[in-house]
This record gives structure tokens, C-alpha cells and sequence, in this order.
């Protein structure tokens, strides 16, 4: 058997193994809203079949929201199981730190499509990431899901993620997984669609305009707003406002 087609069945077994991991945390999520369902259903058996379908609307609604509370606990408490802290460094695509990667990502994936979007500038947002490994300070908005490798990333004191941003502490070059650390510092502003690069570090007061792109590794001074792709510094802040 030729090393691609050995490496091609080795993440397809991978793969399965994920379907079946995201069954089991699904399901267990899903217990607590199913039973109060069922347990609409055959409490209000006596009605007639019009308001009984009512009360099972309403339980399968609840459902859903409970589900997502639940997800969220199920989720941090896999990852805490699994060990699953992100440390910086590079891997082999196969070795045990891509693997740790592959399944911390793979348990926020869970959250970020079925639920994501009713957290989104709550603080269950912000509390899930925090479940997950990141270093948030207080007062900060995140308007986005699709950060990855959270527990590389450290957010300061009143700062705004906003809509889209992707923010990811990873690049895959060369046959090797690079993880790096991305730091974001307080009352920060990184603008709407904007794209955050492994090894980024933003310094207080910067704000980082709609759509624009920052390098991996880039040092982003403090007070300085930044905008294009890719990204330059058009002027020094003279006067902070957020």
C-alpha cells in the first residue's frame, strides 16, 4: 500500500471516530430538553390533540436553548478529560500534538454550527471560549465564531472582535503544523471580516480596520490603526475614544 493511500484510510478512520465522538456529545446535550419534551407529552395527554401540540412546541423550542447550555458544559468538560491545551510549538501532521489540535478544534466546531449564533455579543460567548482555554480580560464583545485554537488566545480588558473576524493561532506548511500564540491587548478594536494570523500581536488602543488582513507574526503597535490587505499602519491614534 503506497504512503498516501496509508495516510488517506488514516484520516478517514479519524474522521469516523470524530462522527461518532460528536454523536455522543450531541446526544448527551440533547437528554435533558428531550426528556422535558417527553415529559410534556405524557403529562398533557388529557388535553385535546390542538393545545397538546402547542405545549410540545413550546418543549421542543426549550429543547433546543437547553441543548445548547448543555453543549457547552459537555464540550469543556471533554476537552478538560482529553487534555486537550493547545501548547505552541510545530508537529508532524501525524503526532499526538496535530491530534490534540484536530480534537479541540473539532469540540468548538460542535458549538460553533449548531449554536453559535444565538451567543454571539453574549457573555456566553465569551464564557464558552473562556471554557475552552482562553485568556479574556473583562468588558470584551466577540461577534464572531470562527475562532480557532482558542486556548492560544489572549484577549485584554474592553475589547471588540467584531462581525466575521477570523482569528486563527495555527498555519500548516510544509508537512508541519505551526502553532503560535495570538495577543490582543486592551480597548482594542479589530474591525469587521478581518483576518488575525498565527504569531499576531496587537498593542493597546489599535484598531484594526474592517477587512483587513495582518500577517503572521505582525506586531501591531499600540494606539496605531491599521487597514488594507495587507494590513499597514495609516496613522498614530492622537486620542483614544473607546
Amino acid at each position: 500500500m503506497k504512503s498516501n493511500d496509508f495516510e488517506s484510510l488514516i484520516q478517514l478512520a479519524f474522521t469516523l471516530v470524530m462522527y461518532l465522538l460528536g454523536v455522543v456529545i450531541m446526544g448527551i446535550s440533547l437528554f435533558p430538553g428531550l426528556y422535558l419534551t417527553f415529559t410534556v407529552w405524557q403529562n398533557f395527554s388529557g388535553l385535546i390533540i390542538p393545545l397538546r401540540i402547542v405545549c410540545l412546541s413550546f418543549s421542543l423550542a426549550a429543547t433546543y436553548f437547553i441543548y445548547g447550555i448543555t453543549l457547552i458544559f459537555v464540550v469543556a468538560f471533554c476537552r478538560l478529560i482529553f487534555g486537550l491545551k493547545l501548547k505552541e510549538g510545530e508537529y508532524p501532521y501525524f503526532s499526538i500534538g496535530a491530534l490534540k489540535w484536530a480534537f479541540a478544534n473539532a469540540f468548538i466546531l460542535v458549538v460553533s454550527v449548531t449554536f453559535m449564533d444565538f451567543m454571539m455579543l453574549t457573555p456566553l460567548n465569551v464564557f464558552f471560549y473562556r471554557l475552552m482555554g482562553a485568556k479574556i480580560g473583562r468588558r470584551v464583545q466577540i461577534n464572531s465564531k470562527k475562532l480557532a485554537d482558542v486556548s492560544l488566545l489572549e484577549i485584554g480588558n474592553d475589547s471588540v472582535i467584531g462581525g466575521d473576524v477570523t482569528l486563527i493561532c495555527h498555519a500548516a506548511e510544509r508537512g508541519r503544523l505551526k502553532l503560535r500564540p495570538v495577543k490582543i491587548g486592551n480597548k482594542v478594536t479589530v474591525g469587521l471580516n478581518s483576518i488575525i494570523f498565527p504569531g499576531v500581536e496587537i498593542g493597546d488602543s489599535a484598531i484594526i480596520a474592517a477587512g483587513s488582513l495582518i500577517r503572521k507574526g505582525e506586531k501591531i503597535p499600540p494606539r496605531t490603526v491599521w487597514s488594507s490587505l495587507p494590513s499597514k499602519n495609516i496613522r498614530e491614534r492622537t486620542k483614544v475614544t473607546i
